[in-house]
């Protein structure tokens, strides 16, 4: 399910929670499934119980994964993981916009650029 990139810079917990982010946010892992346990990932992906703890502390604060105690950690409902989804979305949105900007595009022409993509995506 997740595999770990030795050569990335950033810290493992930060790996494990991105891959789950984006598990949880394409719905590979639906609403209310459980996640596996802390110490059943951190032995099979080869790190301390300590590492995937911090992960899903991070993921609980972003909303999408709640504990249940005695059983496990949850994915939240579909409305929160929809929300956070759309902000996710939407802060991208914003830097490509901020980036186009930078790069020399004036409004109309991003406007025109994103009017252009929608009816090629329409026409498919």
């Amino acid at each position: 399910m997740i595999v770990l990139d030795y050569q990335d810079r950033r810290p493992i917990y930060e790996q494990v929670t991105d891959k789950f982010q984006i598990l949880i946010l394409n719905g590979v892992l639906p609403p209310g499934s459980q996640m596996p346990s802390v110490r059943q990932l951190a032995t099979e992906l080869s790190v301390n119980p300590n590492t995937i703890q911090r992960a899903y502390m991070e993921l609980e604060k972003m909303g999408l994964i709640y504990p249940v105690k005695g059983r496990g950690n949850f994915v939240a409902d579909s409305s929160q993981v929809q929300k956070i989804n759309r902000e996710s979305y939407r802060k991208e949105f914003t830097a490509l916009i901020q980036k186009g900007r930078n790069t020399g595009f004036n409004r109309e022409e991003l406007e025109k650029m994103f009017a252009e993509i929608f009816e090629k995506e329409d026409e498919s």
